[in-house]
């Protein structure tokens, strides 16, 4: 008899009315939230896609760990940056660690020390920090680094060895800017420098493949050369702000030239204290790649329970005119009873 009723109960109008109102508030949320989450894809403020992630997960023991990393690997400049950005939200630190990055950054800084990155940027053309970008960025402005790159990489092609084509693609669209340089007085400086860096990039392994693909394409079109110095200009302003690691870094994260449009306006806004941002964060620094499959989620949770809701208001209707032809059926077979001469009500 229990489970009759357990049957009867769930067969009743009232419970496909409270399933449909349930799936109903269930669909509200979810349309809702996939509202939010198509909001949140649709932001373009790389500032605060940043400071919403790190508010997530940045803390002090992700920003200990990461400075004594970096200066385990001898990288002072990352270890610097992480230190300003636990600075720069509240963030305390080990008095002690801190002071031991300040004291890496002023040996780093040595005459000596500096004196040494700076040839050996301008004679590689692989710079590591400013001051062997300093020397890559002289080489490149007196032509020097630009006919470096040429001859190297013709070199190699005419003797047989791997060359890239891609350096050589380069050079020229160097030669070509410093010229402009020089012609405007020095304003097409940061494009110079982000050339300089996006070569760099190229040849130590540090530029987003997907990025070289695309700026591979447009160096052998003329008609787009416009994209090139935009995007190394954009290279340069982020250069100009966080420093020559932290470009290195978004050349290695970015994948298109939007990319890097959008961290150098994060370098613009947060500084020295970019590149403690990419290096914990990655392209999730500037795009929201998440809320797109949130977005499919909540849309996708919304519409199993719209389709719920309209199951359930179809099971509701139809139980209820169920009830209705049994009542009225029922009523019709009574009435019949009590005008038929002769016949009584058993009841």
């Amino acid at each position: 008899m229990g489970r009759k009723r357990f049957i009867a109960l769930l067969r009743h109008p009232a419970f496909a009315v409270l399933g449909a109102i349930l799936f109903a508030i269930a669909a509200f949320v979810g349309v809702r939230g996939g509202m939010e989450a198509r909001a949140r894809l649709a932001m373009d403020d790389p500032v605060q896609i940043s400071d919403q992630a790190l508010d997530r997960l940045f803390n002090r023991d992700i920003a200990e760990r990461e400075i004594r990393g970096a200066l385990a690997a001898g990288d002072n400049d990352l270890a610097q940056s992480f230190v300003e950005l636990a600075a720069d939200r509240s963030v305390a630190v080990d008095p002690a660690l801190a002071d031991e990055v300040k004291q890496a950054q002023v040996k780093a800084g040595s005459v000596t020390g500096t004196a040494g990155r700076f040839v050996q940027g301008l004679w590689t053309g692989e710079p590591v920090d400013g001051a062997s970008l300093a020397g890559t960025a002289v080489g490149d402005l007196f032509v020097f680094g630009d006919i470096r790159d040429a001859a190297r990489e013709g070199t190699r092609y005419l003797t047989g060895k791997p060359a890239d084509p891609w350096i050589l693609g380069l050079a020229g669209v160097g030669i070509a800017i410093t010229a402009a340089t020089y012609v405007s007085a020095g304003v097409a400086t940061p494009a110079r420098v982000g050339l300089t860096l996006v070569k760099a990039a190229r040849r130590t392994g540090r530029l987003n493949p997907v990025l070289a693909v695309r700026i591979a394409r447009e160096a052998v079109k003329v008609e787009e050369a416009g994209g090139i110095v935009e995007l190394v200009g954009n290279v340069g302003r982020v250069e100009t702000k966080a420093g020559t690691q932290a470009a290195l870094d978004s050349l290695k994260v970015a994948e298109s030239p939007q990319d890097v449009s959008r961290l150098a306006r994060l370098a613009a806004a947060k500084g020295t204290k970019t590149r403690a941002i990419i290096k914990l964060l990655g392209r999730a620094a500037i795009v929201l790649t998440a809320s797109a499959l949130d977005l499919a989620m909540w849309l996708f949770w919304a519409g199993f329970m719209l389709l719920g809701f309209a199951s359930s208001c179809k099971a509701a209707i139809e139980r209820m005119t169920m009830r209705y032809i049994r009542w009225h059926k029922a009523r019709r077979m009574r009435d019949a009873e009590l005008a038929t001469p002769g016949v009584s009500c058993s009841c």
